[in-house]
């Protein structure tokens, strides 16, 4: 990557992700680029022109956000299935992560722009999951779509205990990463997993229980 492509990992993720520069923050606060780079990350390395055909724009308005995602340290070209006239293009490997919005001035370019990169990271989130909710069982067959899961789970926690599951999730989830990110199994798909961990802005906390009357003075 270059050098202003990330700083260290996120506070999360020690050693494990690593935090975009507030360029390279600038550089994706694009939706197309965003896009661009959920493609590579979810499908893999493809060409300006088949990227073109995914995201419905022309092959030369990709290559020029590929350069520009490139010069950021974002994507990269595969040399390895590059040819004399077409280049393929790569998501850098790694996990990323954007700083907290509330790190930067209300207004600031910096907040802005971390504001629209998650809002467009969520909103292709559900449009996959959507996608697979209303197409799914026209494409897979039952091993895919009996496995596959939507739950969601409501209770009532401290941020101690949210903070744990937290990190119980991460260290199952790191464990495949580890195992598949880089080797997939012969037959596998493209997958994504989900996972939502955040307090209701709506809710009301929890009372303390009352002292019974024997204790009360």
């Amino acid at each position: 990557m270059t050098d202003d492509a990330t700083t260290p990992s996120s506070p999360q993720h020690p050693g494990r992700d690593a935090m975009l520069s507030t360029s390279a923050m600038r550089a994706l606060a694009h939706p197309l680029r965003l896009r661009i780079l959920d493609e590579l990350s979810a499908y893999g390395p493809m060409t300006a022109s088949g990227l073109a055909s995914r995201v419905g724009e022309s092959s030369g308005v990709l290559s020029y956000h590929l350069r520009q995602l490139e010069k950021h340290g974002l994507v990269r070209e595969d040399e390895s299935l590059g040819t004399a006239r077409e280049r393929w293009w790569e998501r850098r490997p790694g996990s990323i992560a954007t700083p907290e919005p509330r790190e930067f001035p209300a207004g600031s370019a910096e907040r802005l722009a971390t504001l629209l990169i998650t809002d467009e990271w969520m909103r292709a989130r559900e449009a996959n999951l959507r996608e697979f909710l209303s197409e799914g069982d026209a494409v897979f067959g039952p091993e895919w779509l009996d496995v596959a899961s939507t739950d969601t789970i409501n209770l009532r926690l401290t941020s101690d205990q949210l903070h744990q599951i937290v990190l119980d999730i991460d260290t199952v989830l790191w464990k495949y990463i580890d195992a598949y990110k880089r080797t997939p199994s012969p037959g596998a798909l493209p997958v994504q997993l989900h996972i939502n961990a955040f307090p209701l802005v709506r809710g009301a906390s929890t009372e303390a229980p009352l002292r019974t009357r024997k204790d009360r003075s």
